[in-house]
């Protein structure tokens, strides 16, 4: 398994113009709502949970195994996330698909703006695992910015300019 360094050394080489990351902020969160919202249509059984709540188990272990601190912050982002798909999985079916495509698409569109400012292709096109990396990337760039995890940031940045 990548280290994490390794892994968001990838991602940053796809994501260098401050634009394309601040499109990445609203577009991501969007997607990740909108996939959590489809797969919260998915039951298992009478107790309540769905396929997102599995998916969300999985991807916070694996986000575990990377970086506990980051982790925990994904941990408490995908609480939010949830107790909004469970404010959605309570609309009417008309107006939870028009949220669901109003989501998907938008957050698409804003994440294809920012590419067109990186002048550069998204990096799951090269990668489709890096679909899972972009949440974590994100809260590391938030945590970069109030100046936690210093190491890491000087170890992806380090690894992101070694293979330019």
């Amino acid at each position: 398994m990548k280290s994490l360094a390794q892994q968001m050394s990838f991602y940053q080489r796809y994501h260098r113009s401050p634009k394309n990351r601040l499109t990445h902020f609203f577009g991501v969160p969007m997607i990740i709502l909108a996939v959590m919202q489809a797969f919260s249509w998915v039951p298992l059984g009478p107790s309540g949970l769905n396929a997102t709540h599995v998916i969300v188990l999985v991807l916070l272990m694996y986000y575990f195994l990377l970086d506990v601190p980051l982790a925990l912050a994904m941990t408490a982002f995908f609480a939010v996330l949830l107790a909004l798909t469970q404010h959605l999985a309570k609309l009417p079916w008309p107006w939870a698909l028009t949220v669901f495509g109003v989501l998907f698409v938008g957050g698409w569109i804003v994440q294809l703006i920012g590419h067109h400012y990186e002048g550069r292709k998204p990096a799951l096109l090269d990668n489709l695992f890096q679909i899972f990396i972009a949440p974590m990337f994100l809260m590391a760039e938030v945590f970069f910015h109030f100046g936690y995890k210093p190491g890491l940031k000087r170890e992806v940045q380090e690894l992101s300019m070694q293979s330019v």
